[in-house]
């Protein structure tokens, strides 16, 4: 039976190279795409292994409905790669009225995860692979439920507190729900790819003539995070591994940046993001 594979930000960066190589090795990947031109090329490029659906992730009923479309298409998931996500130089809020990196890096996965477990519960064996940062360690200080809602002033240099939080919170995300999910046959892990050219600072004026010079230089291969992406979703030697934090290079397994090795803290995160949510 062929492996259905779900990922997100998949025309661009690690997504494209991941959902590439996924397709590649046999899988049928769903690749999420918020940008229809991106999609066609990556649907060109891939061909019959690659169905492209279309969504933004910075709208919460654009999320509900992906996971329905995913769902009456696919009687199950294999596995689902929440790599979606973005560092927004200035303040933005979402048309649900939320900080939009928290609504693109996290919320948008918390969801998409949880409309999606019926389908992962329906394979063999599902994997869920969140990709997480070390920027989590420059998070600054988190407070719930504030951090989930308010959308504060903050410059270009101070957008990266703003960005680490937002990927705080999917590092706790991910162990939370690897704990939730024991015994049901599906693993959830995060990683931290490391420093990656691809996309870098795409909102900044000189974002493209730097990152053809790091290219040059040999920095910030994205090729290694891809691989670990890759890896956590397919590779045989992390089948039935659950709640770890990895990063490159290779597979080494980290310990996540405090709070997120907080168990009562992951637990109160996922109650207030299901108020949220729900309410």
């Amino acid at each position: 039976m062929q492996t259905t594979v779900v990922v997100t930000g998949a025309t661009g960066g690690l997504g494209r190279l991941a959902a590439l190589d996924l397709a590649r090795q046999g899988a049928h990947v769903v690749a999420v795409a918020r940008d229809p031109g991106k999609a066609e090329r990556l649907r060109a490029e891939a061909g019959a292994g690659v169905e492209v659906l279309l969504a933004d992730l910075g709208r919460l009923a654009d999320v509900r409905r992906l996971a329905r479309e995913i769902t009456d298409r696919h009687g199950h998931v294999d596995v689902l790669v929440n790599n979606a996500g973005l560092h927004a130089f200035t303040p933005r809020t979402t048309p649900d009225g939320l900080p939009e990196m928290v609504a693109v890096n996290y919320l948008a996965p918390w969801l998409l995860t949880r409309e999606l477990l019926p389908a992962l519960r329906r394979a063999p064996a599902a994997r869920v692979v969140t990709v997480a940062s070390e920027a989590a360690r420059r998070h600054g200080t988190l407070r719930l439920p504030e951090d989930l809602t308010e959308t504060v002033p903050f410059t270009a240099r101070g957008s990266s507190a703003h960005y680490g939080r937002s990927k705080l919170l999917g590092i706790m995300f991910s162990l939370e729900l690897a704990r939730r999910l024991t015994g049901t046959g599906v693993t959830a892990n995060c990683l931290n790819p490391g420093f990656n050219t691809t996309g870098l600072g795409r909102e900044l004026r000189f974002a493209a003539p730097l990152e053809k010079l790091l290219t040059r230089l040999s920095i910030g291969d994205p090729a290694r995070g891809a691989a670990l992406i890759v890896a956590l979703a397919a590779d045989p030697a992390f089948a039935g591994r659950t709640g770890g934090y990895y990063s490159v290079p290779g597979a080494r397994p980290i310990r996540p940046a405090p709070p997120a090795d907080d168990p009562g803290l992951r637990a109160r995160l996922w109650r207030e993001t299901e108020r949220l949510l729900d309410g």
